[in-house]
Parts: structure tokens; C-alpha cells; sequence
């Protein structure tokens, strides 16, 4: 983003940065807003407004609206800024990754259609509404991933129309309402053999659009938009993209008409960018509203993550043996649920997956903690088996059903009968950033007091192996969670890491493992953001001393002292410091003679997300996000976004160092200049070249000062694995019903010629094959595959299907991921929305409006399949009254010969007396939709509305919803004729129209 960013500002080392690619740039295509910050970079246009921005402002902008808007309804005063938080921003980042994927991923970067462009307008309106159907569709499904992806799409080509076409050349000053409207009045698209532009030479064009493409009078304006390279082929005299980077530029007619950028180099009217960035931006923000309205306050800000606490995640051993953990879960649940009773706003979502062999799930979700409550406690601990269990498969399904950033606590006593499953699992941690824990109660060396406790609990068929839990170790350890090994005596106090973990506003100081039998040392800074820190250490330690920023230390294995209490249980070290905590750096060593796991953590809203990500160039110039692993030994860009600074706040990040696994300095990388004050709802990204990217497992270390000079540092918890493959998904099509769908990807390989197997997985079962499918990759070469997926007949629409790919090298450990999430949408869906027409409107409104009402008539109908929903008052002081069925036509006629007076006497009479079977529902504005699905069996049946209000609110708003999720917003008005949006060319029925329709429906009712 290029708005008030400041990202390079006294960094002249990083302009190197884009010299050489800005130099291969000039030789490879671009089209479209410019996808990300990068980009202005690259395109040296530093002032213009990217996909990324335009969209993250809009994000924010309606959030906000949303919490004022959510607040004044509870009667609430704001007390301060809403911190939206690490959750939020991820949130955020996910809408616009699939936006800047529309310009990456090669499905769609060169077609037309996701874009706008060689005036393919129709297939692109038709592509704009499916996006939104299987948007709403998500939402109500509760799949939120899937639904900001599509939201993501639905943006980066409603976007790219004020961009591309030649709307903003018309003198349009609003928005295109048709593009998600379809009854709104459409602009015709120049026929193929209509020429749109002339001759331009120069890098600015101006005014060379043919006059008729510039027309402001309704009746003769033309819609096109820019053609773009070779496919497909471009018209003579047709408009190009145009810019240095389209090489369709030089055909006739010459030059371009894109509003991309800034620059004349790559925007032939770059002089009307700001003008169709604002249209884009307005266009954006109506969606965002348009799906607040349909999906509802509350779920909008679901959607987004705002606010959101850790969702509490138990993945739970049910067999026989299992009581005293199913008992201390239950304990923790409870004691969460109370410390969140005084804040509901932030009760978060519970989740339970119980297992055992051969038996999983089913899964148990609520946002409701005493239900949630209600459910454990009918939790029971029976029967028994061999002593694998499905654990790996809980863990993929509790990840699947869990929200990014989440903390999954599994409770057993078991190792895992599916290890199979491995690969997917530790895909899925990856790829949500969520932590795993296990709280093992049984022992890890195999003792014989071990194997006489599994004998009494367990039928054995084998010996079992030493290292039996170690992928739940390998797990934990790359997904920054903690691996405990303790007893049943223990477990009731062992869980109070449930508790620690899953409190609001968690960050990570430290997180390293040892293996060192000699004295290790290990140090995390401590800023003054920071209360209540913690320290975690599993194993067994036989020294631990504690040392302040003061050089004050505490032996805590021998001795109480005025720096840390210490809980010592079976298994896990539990460190508080104790208050007043010094700011500043601690140093912690501890000696042991075996593996130790150190996690220390405070309360504090600063964190921060990252990624990496690689220059790209296919079509748009940008910085691509790079999925999966990151590969090792090459150059990347490391993108950074620090959460949770408050607007009086200062803080600077100057650089960031990658830790490896037992936290050691691997490379100090500088992150461009940062140092301004922050913004609550700021979204900037700090960028650092890490050259080359390490060999070994890492994490990342981000350091920074406050506004006072004093040193803040995070630590992310995952542990990356650098890898030399890749696997990146080509398309993510959308499944429908009883019907098969290919997905495509390639494998790139980053070493020498060698064999490679490809795994597939799926959490419905889709898949006709999944593998493994071995096949040769040359040496720096790619191998392009895809798999079938099978959709069943029976499958909902809106459900999300999770598939995860998983390749390996068959000669090193090399390997990595990609997981893609394919949404059901129904066969042929309906994107057409309602429809609600002005039957009759009373109005005679004196000078002194508070003695006088008006009314207005109304018939709502769907012209589409899916048949009315939901209606609600969104504005207006008046009453709404919904009707099944028409008043009688008599009525009709002579309510319409009456005086003023004699009219709302008349109405009043058969409100309260003559028609009660009539009437349904009646509204008024903040009150929730009203349903009314099951008013009728017939889909095609409309029904019947009157609003009256004083003449002192001359205004109102009416929305309505079929079942598919298309809405309309009905504006109604004292003086109005109709009650369409704003358009023209709209029907102006009266009472004549009102009792025609009348008779025609009501022998039908």
C-alpha cells in the first residue's frame, strides 16, 4: 500500500532491493489496480492505491461502523479505541491474499474474465454474483476461511471494473449497481466490431476514446473495457490495457485506457487513477455493508475475528483409562467459562472431539459455554482396546473445525494408531497457525512402573515402542506448543497450561527446546505492555536459576525469593514472576540430563504475524505470498504486520532474527523504517530481505523500541522447515453436488533430478485417490499433476471441503504442503435478488409534520428459485406490517377515495378489527429480520407490506432476502412513486397496478 505508509523512508540500502527486478519487470505484462505495497515500489508510482489497500481500508472502515452501530444498539458508550486485534488482522490478510492470488495464481491472472478486461463484462458480472452467492453461502455455513477467500475474489474483480472499463470516462460519479444488481438498469457492451478507441502515441492518453465511449446521456453510452496481450486476440480499433508491460499496446488502435497506477509508464490514464480508486472504494465498502445486513452484526464481526479470544480446543482420549483426564478438563472448562462470564462479548468458541479405536468425533462446537459445559459433562470414559488410537485424526478434525490461531489441548494416554495422518496434520498446524499440546498421562521411557500401569489399563497385543509419542513431540515442537508427560495424581494441576494458554491478548517472549546435559542459557526480554509472565518448562530439570534485568537471581529449585514463584508437578515446571515485573532483559539457566521445552508468556495486545513471500512478474508486479515451507538456501522477502498498538502508542521495529530450535542467532535481518506513531486500526507491513533463507528449522524474532527507547521483542512459536520443493495449487474450482472436479498443481523442485510422492487428503472423502503417486522431477525442473474429487449427491451447500497435499523427496527429508479449501455451491445457483414494487403511496404531508402520517403499499416478491427469507426495517421511524395475503380489492378502491382523515381512521379500523387474519408481523427499525421461509410452500408467492410513518421521518429503509442469500435494499419515501433502488428506467405502478395483481393472486392463496 502506498497511503501513508512511510515503508522506505531512510533506508536507501533497500531501494537496491528492487533494481534488478524493477529491470526484469520491464519486459513481462501487468494489468489491474496494482495488487499490493510492493507493486508501487516496483512501478516507482508510490502515491497509488493498490488491491491491498483499497480493500483493507474498507475492511476496517465498516468494521468500525459495525461496533459503533453494535454498541448504540446495546446502549453502550465507547469506551475508548477497539484493539481489533491479531485475530483481525489475520482475518484481514487472508481477504487480501486471495485478492493479490487473483494476479499470481495462473488460472486466473490471465483470464479476461476475473479482470474485466477484452470487454468480456457479461461472463464477468455472471463470475461477480457467483462470488457473492458462494460468499453468503460460507458465512452461513460458518466457514469463514472459505468465505473471505471468495470475498477476497468477489473484491479484486469488482475492483478492477472502475479500473479497466471506461465507467470513470463517462462522467459516472456513483458506483455501477448492475455488476451485483441484475435489475438494475445495465449499459450495453460494444459489439466486437465496434471500434471503442483512436490512435494514441504518447504514454499519457488522453480523450482517445471514441466519442460515444465517453457520452454522459444514458440512452447512448457504450461500456467497454481495455484488451490485454495476445488472448484473446484484439479487434482493430478496439482499446488495448495498454502500459510498457501490454503488448497488445502497439496494435490498433495504440495505447490504453488502464487507471492502475500513478504512472504514465504503466497507466496510459493514470490521470483518472484517484477517480476510479474512489469508485472501487465506495463499490467495496457497499459489499461489505450489503453482507453485514444479510449475515447480521454479530456474524460480520465473526467473519472477521474481531475481538477474538483463543478458541478452547480439547481433543479427547475416551476409552476406559481415561477418567481422571476427562474429569480435569472438565475442571478447566469450567474455570474458563467463569473468568469469561464477565466479559460475553469474548466467550469464543468451544470445541470438543472425543476418540478412541476405531471410533472418532463427532465433533462438538458452540459459542455457547453452558452448553459446552452441559456436554462435558455427560463426557464418559468406557470401554478400552489395543493401545493406538485415532489420534491423529481427532487433531486433523479439531483443526479443520477450529479457527486460525487456535490452542488444541489433547488429553491421552495413547499413541497414535494413524500415523499416516502425519503429514496432514502438521500441513493443517501450519497452515493455521494454531499450537498443539498434549497432556500425556502415561510414561514416555516405557518404565515397568509404565507398562504395569498400561497393563492394567490397556490390552497390548505388541511391545510397544520407546518412542511411541514422538510425533506428538515433533507436532507440538512445530507448532509451538508443549509436549507434557505426567501422571494421573497430576493432571488435575498439569491443566492449568489450558488456562494460561487460552486467556485474551497472549503473546510469546520465548520458546526454545535443549538437549544439552551441561548448563543452558536462555534470556527474553520483558517491556513494560507486558503483565503477568510465565514461564513453562517440561522434562526434568536439576538446576534453575532465575536472573532479573537488575542482575538479581533466585535459585527456584531450592529456594523462595522475591523474583518467581515456582509450581513444580509431574512433568511441567509452572514460573510466575511476581509483581512489580522488571522491564528489561531475564535470563534463565537450567540444567538437566535429558530434553527440556522452555515457554514463556505475558499479557500483552503487541504481536505480530508474518510471511514470506518472493518478487513476481507474470502478469502484475507485487511481492507473491509463498505457501507452504519457505525454500531454503534462495533469497525471500520476510512481510511483517505488528497487532495491537494502541493510537497514543509509538513504536519502531528496526530488525527481526531467525532463532533456531534451541535458539541460537541463524541471521539478523533489517526491516525497512517504521518509526511513526501507530494507529489503532493501522494495517502497515515492514518488509526484510532474508538472503539466503537458512537450512535448518527456525522461528522468528521481531525487535523493535517503545515511543521511551526501551527494547520490545515477540517471538513467533512455529518452527518453519526449510525445504528445497515446492507444491503450489493451481486452481481451486468450486464443487457442486454429484458432480467430479479437477484440481491442478505443480511441484517445483529446488534440487537435483530425483523421485518425489505426492499424498493427497480430504476431510470429507472426496477423493478418488490418495496416494501416494511417485513420479521423477528434473534437477530445477516442475512436474504438473492434479486430483479428482468425487462430490457427494448429498453434500450441503456452503460446506467447505479441506484438501491438503503433501509432497516428499524419496532421498532426502525434504518435503512441503499446500492446502486449498473448495466450497459446495448448488448446481445451478440463484443470483437473481428480490424484487419489492409500490403499489400505492398516501401521502399529504402539512407544514407541521407531527399531525399528519403517509403510507406506502408494497409487493415483495423473489424472481428468482430460491423464494423469500428473511425481512427486516433496516431505517425509519415508522411501522412495518408484513401480510400473507392481499386486503381485499374493495377496500383497496375505497380506501383510495377517501380524504386524508378519513383514510387513517379507515386503516385503523381494519388494523384492529376486520383483517387480524391478514396480518403476520409487523416492524420497526432495530428490530432482527424477520423469517419468512415458512409463510408459504410456494417459492414463486409474493408477499404483502405497509409502511406508515409521521411526515416528520420522510424516509425509510426496507431490506429483503431470498434463501440463496441475494438481498435488496427497497428505499421507501413519503413522496415516492416507486421503491427500487437508486436507477433508472424502473416500473411506476399505482393502485390500479396493486388490485390487478390482487385478483390475479388471490385465488391462488
Amino acid at each position: 500500500m502506498s497511503q501513508g505508509r512511510g515503508i522506505w523512508v531512510g533506508s536507501t540500502k533497500l531501494v537496491s532491493w528492487f533494481i534488478l527486478p524493477y529491470l526484469l519487470l520491464l519486459a513481462l505484462p501487468c494489468m489491474g489496480f496494482l495488487p499490493n505495497f510492493w507493486s508501487t515500489v516496483l512501478t516507482l508510482s508510490w502515491d497509488s492505491h493498490t488491491h491491498q489497500y483499497i480493500t483493507e481500508q474498507a475492511i476496517v472502515n465498516v468494521t468500525q461502523e459495525t461496533l459503533r452501530g453494535t454498541r448504540k444498539l446495546q446502549g453502550k458508550h465507547a469506551k475508548g479505541e477497539t484493539r481489533l486485534g491479531r485475530g483481525f488482522r489475520k482475518a484481514v490478510g487472508e481477504v487480501v491474499k486471495s485478492n493479490a492470488a487473483m494476479d499470481f495464481v495462473s488460472s486466473t491472472m490471465s483470464d479476461p474474465v476475473y479482470h474485466f478486461d477484452s470487454e468480456r463484462v457479461d461472463s464477468a458480472v455472471v463470475m461477480l454474483r457467483q462470488f457473492w452467492t458462494q460468499t453468503v453461502l460460507s458465512v452461513r455455513a460458518k466457514e469463514y476461511q472459505s468465505a473471505r477467500r471468495s470475498l477476497g475474489q468477489l473484491f479484486h474483480s469488482l475492483q478492477d471494473f472502475y479500473s479497466h472499463s471506461n465507467w470513470v470516462e463517462m462522467g459516472q460519479r456513483s458506483i455501477y449497481l448492475h455488476l451485483l444488481q441484475p435489475e438494475q438498469p445495465a449499459v450495453p457492451v460494444a459489439k466486437e466490431d465496434t471500434p471503442t478507441c483512436m490512435e494514441c502515441f504518447s504514454h499519457t492518453c488522453r480523450n482517445n476514446l471514441l466519442p460515444r465511449l465517453t457520452s454522459t446521456q444514458g440512452d447512448s453510452q457504450l461500456l467497454t473495457t481495455g484488451y490485454f496481450g495476445t488472448f484473446p486476440p484484439k479487434p482493430q480499433g478496439k482499446c488495448s490495457h495498454g502500459g510498457i508491460l501490454d503488448s497488445s499496446r502497439n496494435l490498433g488502435a495504440k495505447g490504453g485506457i488502464n487507471k492502475d497506477s500513478t504512472s504514465p509508464l504503466f497507466s496510459p490514464h493514470h490521470y483518472l487513477h484517484v477517480k476510479a480508486a474512489t469508485l472501487a472504494t465506495e463499490a467495496t465498502l457497499s459489499v461489505l455493508r450489503d453482507l453485514r445486513d444479510t449475515v447480521g452484526h454479530t456474524t460480520f464481526l465473526k467473519l472477521f475475528s474481531v475481538n477474538q479470544v483463543p478458541a478452547l480446543v480439547f481433543v479427547m482420549d475416551t476409552t476406559g483409562s481415561m477418567f481422571e483426564e476427562i474429569t480435569a478438563a472438565r475442571l478447566r472448562a469450567h474455570s474458563i467459562i467463569r473468568s469469561r462470564a464477565n466479559n460475553p462479548e469474548q466467550a469464543g468458541t468451544f470445541l470438543l472431539v472425543p476418540f478412541h479405536d476405531p471410533g472418532v468425533g463427532p465433533v462438538y462446537e458452540t459459542e455457547d459455554p453452558n452448553q459446552f459445559m452441559q456436554h462435558m459433562e455427560s463426557l464418559m470414559a468406557l470401554g478400552g482396546g489395543d493401545e493406538p488410537e485415532m489420534c491423529l485424526s481427532a487433531i486433523q478434525l479439531a483443526l479443520t473445525h477450529s479457527p486460525p490461531l487456535s490452542e488444541i489441548f489433547v488429553f491421552t494416554d495413547a499413541s497414535p494408531k494413524d500415523a499416516h495422518l502425519f503429514d496432514a496434520v502438521k500441513a493443517l498446524t501450519l497452515e493455521k497457525q494454531s499450537k498443539v499440546t498434549f497432556l500425556l498421562t502415561e510414561d514416555a521411557n516405557g518404565t515397568t512402573a509404565g507398562r504395569r500401569r498400561l497393563k492394567r489399563k490397556r490390552r497390548s497385543k505388541e511391545p510397544l515402542s520407546p518412542d511411541r509419542f514422538s510425533l506428538y513431540s515433533s507436532l507440538s515442537s512445530l507448532s509451538g506448543g508443549l509436549t507434557i508427560f505426567t501422571t494421573n495424581s497430576d493432571i488435575h494441576r498439569v491443566s492449568t497450561i489450558v488456562e494460561d494458554n487460552t486467556a485474551a491478548d497472549k503473546v510469546t517472549l520465548l520458546h526454545v527446546e535443549s538437549d544439552h546435559e551441561t548448563m543452558s542459557v536462555h534470556s527474553f526480554r520483558v517491556d513494560s505492555s507486558i503483565k503477568n509472565v510465565t514461564l513453562h518448562v517440561t522434562g526434568t530439570m536439576m538446576e534453575c536459576i532465575l536472573t532479573s534485568p537488575s542482575d538479581r537471581s533466585q535459585s527456584l529449585l531450592s529456594e523462595q525469593g522475591p523474583l518467581a514463584e515456582l509450581e513444580h508437578f509431574q512433568g511441567l515446571y509452572r514460573i510466575s514472576l511476581l509483581p512489580p515485573i522488571q522491564p528489561g532483559q531475564w535470563k534463565l539457566q537450567a540444567k538437566s540430563d535429558g530434553h527440556l521445552t522452555f515457554n514463556v508468556i505475558g499479557d500483552s495486545s503487541v504481536d505480530f504475524l508474518y510471511y514470506f513471500a518472493t518478487v513476481t512478474n507474470d502478469t502484475h508486479p507485487g511481492l507473491a505470498r509463498m505457501e507452504g515451507s519457505p525454500v531454503a538456501g534462495v533469497p525471500a522477502f520476510l512481510v511483517l504486520a505488528v497487532t495491537g498498538l494502541a493510537s497514543e502508542e509509538e513504536a519502531s521495529f528496526s530488525h527481526v532474527t531467525l532463532l533456531g530450535a534451541e535458539g541460537e542467532n541463524l541471521q539478523h535481518v533489517k526491516l525497512n523504517s517504521s518509526s511513526s506513531a501507530a494507529s489503532t486500526y493501522s494495517l502497515e507491513e515492514l518488509v526484510g530481505l532474508v538472503d539466503p533463507v537458512p537450512r535448518v528449522p527456525f522461528c522468528v524474532r521481531l525487535t523493535g523500541q517503545d515511543s521511551k527507547g526501551n527494547k520490545l521483542e515477540r517471538v513467533s512459536t512455529e518452527l518453519l522447515h526449510p525445504t528445497h520443493v515446492q507444491i503450489q495449487v493451481l486452481s481451486v474450482p468450486r464443487l457442486v453436488p454429484g458432480h467430479s472436479t479437477v484440481v491442478d498443481f505443480d511441484i517445483l523442485n529446488h534440487g537435483p533430478e530425483r523421485l518425489f510422492s505426492l499424498t493427497a487428503d480430504d476431510n470429507c472423502g472426496y477423493l478418488r485417490t490418495k496416494g501416494p503417486h511417485r513420479f521423477p522431477v528434473a534437477e530445477q525442473g516442475s512436474f504438473r499433476g492434479q486430483v479428482d474429487l468425487l462430490t457427494s449427491a448429498e453434500a450441503q451447500a456452503g460446506a467447505t471441503v479441506t484438501l491438503i497435499l503433501t509432497v516428499h523427496a524419496l532421498d532426502s527429508p525434504d518435503s512441503n504442503y499446500a492446502v486449498a479449501y473448495l466450497t459446495v455451491v448448488p448446481p445451478d445457483s440463484d443470483t437473481s435478488p428480490p424484487s419489492c414494487s409500490a403499489a400505492r403511496v398516501q401521502s399529504n404531508c402539512p407544514s407541521i409534520c407531527n399531525q399528519s402520517s403517509w403510507s406506502v403499499s408494497l409487493v415483495v416478491s423473489d424472481t428468482g428459485r430460491s423464494g423469500l427469507t428473511a425481512i427486516q426495517l433496516q431505517n425509519g421511524e415508522g411501522i412495518l406490517t408484513l401480510f400473507h395475503s392481499p386486503p381485499p380489492t374493495e377496500d383497496t378502491l375505497e380506501e383510495a377515495q377517501k380524504g386524508p382523515d378519513q383514510k387513517q381512521v379507515h386503516r385503523d379500523e381494519i388494523t384492529n378489527a376486520g383483517h387480524h387474519h391478514h396480518h403476520k408481523a409487523t416492524l420497526q427499525s432495530g428490530d432482527p429480520p424477520v423469517n419468512v421461509s415458512e409463510w408459504s410452500l410456494d417459492s414463486s408467492q409474493p408477499l404483502w407490506a405497509r409502511y406508515t410513518s409521521s411526515c416528520c421521518s420522510a424516509q425509510a429503509e426496507m431490506l429483503v432476502w431470498d434463501a440463496a442469500g441475494n438481498m435488496k435494499r427497497c428505499h421507501l419515501t413519503s413522496g415516492q412513486q416507486r421503491t427500487e433502488s437508486s436507477g433508472s428506467g424502473r416500473l411506476k405502478p399505482s393502485g390500479v397496478f396493486f388490485f390487478l395483481f390482487a385478483l390475479l393472486w388471490s385465488p391462488l392463496l
